[in-house]
């Protein structure tokens, strides 16, 4: 009854068969799985996982005394916390940049450039570079609105574009630094950060274009229409579809939503790499007074997400000027929209940091420990079993790369522990679903059902982290960089 794999079982039972059998809404049925999970978790596990974390011995026993609702209601504010703010401004930025013409605009430039035929593989490598410096959900954000305004402008494709999307970011979040799961992994198996970066780089760009054949095989045999949405009515796009150019926003403006985020984190991400001790005080010095400071302040992810929100409204405020509508019309539909993101994503992470509770990866951990196996598929499975068990890639990473470091170092390895690295973040691709705050994000972005999520966006993250998990083994038999 307390095994955390029968515990899983249980909660995987309430959540899927909630949503796809009852049709119950995923609030409903996550939170429901959440505090199921919750109720099946002995206290004594609870206590156990907390000391694991790191947490002291008061803070252990304080958590496992508490109740059900209040550790439930805990994982459900933690991650609110988290992507709260970047899902309610993402919406007035998407919102915006439809309504004011400014994805319309950069969906033409962006034609001109490609062709209507290279405009997925644009969006493709797009996506997987912005999603080295730039949360997986920021480059979800960020990107939608285009995907919406490009289908609109042509007519079709509207899977490929998002499937495309999903790919880059997702790779580039569990492969390259500074993302926080592959700067985990690097410092706890000794690899290099450049050399990290590299190889991440390489495989990332060899499992998206995996992922991108998929796409084109997933569009043709699914193919999804653009659908109304409260932030994205298909009359609206179809009419700026419509307008001339001249009444359009110039690039440099449409860009800006996008671009004043982007800079202020990566400037964040260079100036944090820079301050690593005992360069902090020649870095502070080296610049005018404050403006590491400033950097950091506007480097902050809700901050630099805030700043594109204001810039966004200023765009449409330009456009709307001869217009008597207010702003409140459109912020109002953006966070209706954003809302029920919010609370969905939210009862995700609540019900994922249940399952974490109940000691599932240190249950992971054990059923592996024995396996006598090569240690690259071995970090690979680790890695897919506590992804697919309790939903964060993240935690994957930091499960994997703890469990196998010090088999990393102990063992006569034939190849650099660079690829045991990039193997741990191939494997925590796999399989996104009902537990993960970032299949929610998608799936209500882009309007798909859970059914249609589940058979495109989780087959595409399985078939690159296989596709890299390939790459890997081939690349430590030909360059083994020992």
């Amino acid at each position: 009854m307390h095994d955390p794999l029968f515990i899983l079982f249980i909660g995987v039972l309430i959540v899927v068969g909630g949503i796809i059998g009852l049709k119950l809404h995923p609030f409903l049925a996550l939170l429901l799985g959440a505090f199921v999970v919750a109720a099946m978790t002995p206290a004594a596990v609870i206590e156990e996982f907390a000391l694991a974390k790191g947490a002291t011995a008061s803070a252990a026993a304080s958590l496992a005394k508490k109740s059900i609702g209040e550790r439930v209601a805990t994982e459900f504010g933690n991650t609110c916390a988290k992507i709260g703010i970047l899902i309610a401004m993402a919406a007035i930025i998407g919102k915006c940049m439809l309504e004011s013409g400014a994805a319309e605009r950069i969906i033409r430039s962006m034609l001109r450039f490609t062709g209507i035929d290279k405009a997925p593989m644009a969006f493709l490598v797009s996506s997987f570079f912005l999603g080295v410096p730039v949360f997986f959900d920021t480059v979800i954000f960020l990107m939608m609105p285009l995907a919406k305004a490009m289908t609109m402008r042509i007519g079709k494709n509207y899977l490929l574009f998002v499937l495309c999307i999903m790919a880059g970011a997702a790779m580039a979040n569990s492969l390259v630094p500074p993302a926080p799961g592959p700067l985990f992994l690097i410092g706890e198996m000794n690899i290099p950060i450049g050399m990290m970066m590299v190889g991440g780089t390489i495989v990332g760009l060899f499992t998206i274009t995996a992922g991108y054949f998929f796409a084109l095989w997933a569009n043709r045999r699914w193919p999804i229409p653009l659908r109304d949405a409260l932030d994205a009515r298909l009359e609206d796009i179809r009419a700026i579809a419509a307008k001339e150019d001249s009444s359009l926003p110039k690039l440099g403006v449409s860009l800006l939503p996008v671009l004043v985020p982007l800079v202020f984190i990566c400037a964040d991400t260079a100036v944090d790499a820079l301050m690593v001790p005992p360069k902090t005080v020649v870095i502070r010095s080296a610049f005018p007074f404050g403006l590491v400071d400033m950097v950091q302040f506007f480097g902050d992810k809700n901050i630099a997400i805030i700043s594109g929100g204001i810039v966004a409204l200023l765009v449409l405020i330009n456009h709307k000027k001869d217009s008597k509508e207010g702003l409140t019309p459109f912020v109002q539909a953006a966070l209706t929209s954003g809302g029920s993101i919010i609370l969905i994503t939210a009862a995700g992470g609540a019900f994922g940091g249940m399952l974490q509770q109940t000691g599932i990866s240190a249950r992971i951990a054990d059923l592996t420990s024995g396996y006598q196996m090569a240690l690259i598929p071995l970090a690979f499975l680790i890695a897919a079993v506590v992804r697919t068990a309790q939903g964060s890639a993240t935690v994957a990473l930091i499960t994997a790369s703890g469990i196998l470091s010090g088999m990393a170092s102990a063992a006569d390895l034939s190849f650099h522990p660079l690829y045991l690295g990039l193997a741990i973040g191939c494997g925590s691709k796999l399989v996104p679903w009902m537990n993960d705050a970032g299949f929610w994000i998608i799936c209500k972005l882009s309007n798909l059902t859970e059914q249609e999520a589940l058979k495109t966006v989780s087959p595409l993250l399985v078939v690159m982290g296989l596709t890299g998990l390939v790459i890997i083994m081939i690349a430590a038999q030909l360059f083994p960089l020992v």
